[in-house]
């Protein structure tokens, strides 16, 4: 078990978390647990698992703020977070992916949907990169070996969401890419989203740009692509309106 992806799961319910370790382990993967944001974040930066399952509502410190404090910190922010929530409102949700989280899950669910994530989601984060491929775009620089991105020379820390997006954006050199081809990229195939998710994203992508935010471009009704300079025009950022 020395080998087997590590997962930490954030959960104050008793019954689940029996119920996700029991299943989990039977996979192969290697987990702790913790009851509360702040045993959460002290788990996540002493023993740094391969990916994280946070729940929403926590003792002591949120979810989202837990989510937001891992991204902060550098021992952490590269690490895969799946959020749970019993929450069904679309904004809980969104309110997540903006603070960091890569993908979420909704209470009550199927385990055989949630183990399909998890999966997803670490075969995303130990995909192969292209050896020594970089992407460049304006002041834009992409290192796929090591997972980093530059903006004006300066190193910016993405989500692996995040990344994978403006990724493919650059790598379409462009071209328009609607929102479904976007999300099989970032997130791998058969993973179902709302656009108002992959929207959420952007906004967040958008904001790491800083200054050059217009270099992301919205299509109406089909998706996104990357120009090289903004247009003289104000950037779009009202993808959640």
């Amino acid at each position: 078990m020395s080998d087997a992806r590590h997962i930490l799961i954030v959960d104050d319910e008793r019954d689940l978390v029996e119920l996700l370790t029991l299943n989990l382990q039977k996979s192969g993967y290697r987990t702790t647990v913790a009851r509360t944001g702040r045993s959460a974040l002290e788990a996540a930066a002493t023993a740094r698992p391969d990916l994280i399952l946070l729940d929403v509502m926590l003792p002591e410190l949120s979810g989202t703020e837990v989510a937001s404090r891992l991204r902060t910190s550098p021992t952490t922010s590269g690490i895969p977070i799946l959020m749970l929530t019993a929450k069904t409102e679309e904004v809980d949700q969104l309110v997540g992916l903006a603070v960091g989280a890569d993908d979420y899950v909704t209470k009550p669910f199927s385990m055989k949907v949630l183990m399909a994530r998890v999966e997803a989601l670490l075969r995303r984060a130990g995909k192969a990169p292209d050896s020594g491929q970089t992407l460049r775009l304006g002041p834009v620089e992409i290192d796929m070996s090591t997972h980093e991105v530059r903006v004006d020379d300066q190193p910016v820390k993405f989500t692996l969401t995040e990344f994978r997006l403006l990724a493919s954006l650059l790598q379409a050199a462009g071209r328009v890419m609607n929102r479904n081809t976007l999300m099989s990229r970032a997130m791998g195939p058969g993973v179902t989203v709302t656009e108002r998710t992959i929207d959420v994203h952007m906004t967040s992508i958008r904001k790491k740009l800083g200054p050059h935010s217009g270099m992301i471009r919205t299509v109406r009704g089909v998706g996104y692509r990357v120009i090289a300079e903004p247009a003289s025009e104000p950037p779009e950022t009202a993808d959640l309106a």
